[in-house]
């Protein structure tokens, strides 16, 4: 339980924030996590740079889907707080120490009848010792007094036994509730997992589609700084199992895409293309990219706006737009 405090809120003085703030059954105040103030930051320093130029925007832009994924972020805390750690704490708080005082309780009630079990062991050992050396009347007096040692310890001990059975049912009547416990705990677990599961989706599609809106950003910066040459963009790889689990995920249409593209489009011709990312095809309608090759691209009647074919010599599949810049 700790611990999943610990991955939702990093920070320890906010966590004691929220305990005290919880103790006090006050509403804690809201504040801005990472990558809110991340983004923010990035917003306000593209607005310095200025949201005309390439860089500014690509910040824009970037502070943009931070505050998405800091959205996303509180949502899976809360979430997880009322569907996972609430019922965890409840039971651990509440009926976990229960049961723990019982099983307390019933170890002390085996000790006790241990204990007087074994008082009456020694006493019919000492009766039995008494009775073979009965040789006189203090023996006989002797004799006596185990008996009556032997009665007392007798009926401690079925006084002892009770309250041992009794506690003994009780603890096992606790104990035999844990399978329900354990049902409804699952269901928790179920839901938490869930709630990260969205989680990471929503992430992965807010930075899918920032990658996109970056993809034609290259061909803008060299035509805004009339550069005739630049370092290349780092290439990214999309494993192929992101790239297929991407398709199982809404789908936001690219704002930019640039004229050329457009032009292509439109016309039955091809063109050379400079390959931005390194991509790996999710099946085998799809042609995998190496980052600053130069294939040839050319669409298709009824292809999907954000894809072309791609030709590298006898090889051909599909390609992702947003991963190529157009060649003169």
């Amino acid at each position: 339980m700790k611990q999943t405090e610990v991955l939702l809120q990093p920070n320890p003085n906010a966590r004691i924030e929220e305990f005290v703030y919880e103790k006090l059954d006050r509403k804690a105040p809201s504040r801005m996590n990472n990558p809110e103030l991340l983004g923010q930051y990035m917003i306000d320093a593209g607005n310095e740079f200025g949201p005309g130029t390439a860089y500014g925007n690509a910040l824009i832009k970037c502070g943009e889907t931070q505050k998405r994924i800091g959205t996303a972020d509180r949502e899976l805390i809360q979430t997880s707080a009322i569907n996972f750690l609430t019922p965890l704490r409840n039971f651990i708080e509440g009926d976990y120490k229960t049961i723990t005082k019982e099983r307390k309780l019933l170890q002390n009630k085996r000790l006790d009848l241990d204990a007087a079990k074994t008082r009456l062991k020694k006493a019919k050992v000492a009766e039995a010792r008494a009775a073979q050396l009965n040789t006189s009347q203090p023996e006989e007096n002797n004799i006596m007094i185990w008996a009556e040692e032997v009665t007392k310890s007798e009926q401690e001990v079925r006084i002892t036994q009770s309250e041992f059975d009794r506690q003994a049912e009780i603890t096992r009547l606790l104990l035999e509730g844990i399978s329900s416990t354990h049902a409804h705990h699952l269901r928790c677990l179920n839901d938490f997992v869930e709630a990260q599961m969205t989680y990471y989706a929503q992430c992965y599609q807010y930075m899918l589609d920032l990658q996109k809106q970056l993809g034609s950003f290259p061909s803008t910066f060299l035509s805004n700084n009339n550069q005739s040459s630049s370092t290349p963009m780092q290439s990214v790889s999309t494993p192929s199992v992101l790239a297929s689990a991407s398709a199982s995920l809404p789908s936001v249409s690219n704002s930019i895409v640039t004229s050329g593209i457009s032009e292509l489009k439109s016309s039955s011709g091809s063109r050379k293309a400079r390959v931005l990312y390194d991509y790996d095809a999710a099946n085998s309608s799809e042609l995998s990219l190496l980052a600053d090759e130069v294939i040839t691209v050319y669409s298709i009647p009824g292809m999907d706006s954000d894809w072309l074919m791609g030709e590298r010599g006898n090889q051909k599949g599909k390609v992702p737009i947003t991963y190529l810049e157009l060649l003169n």
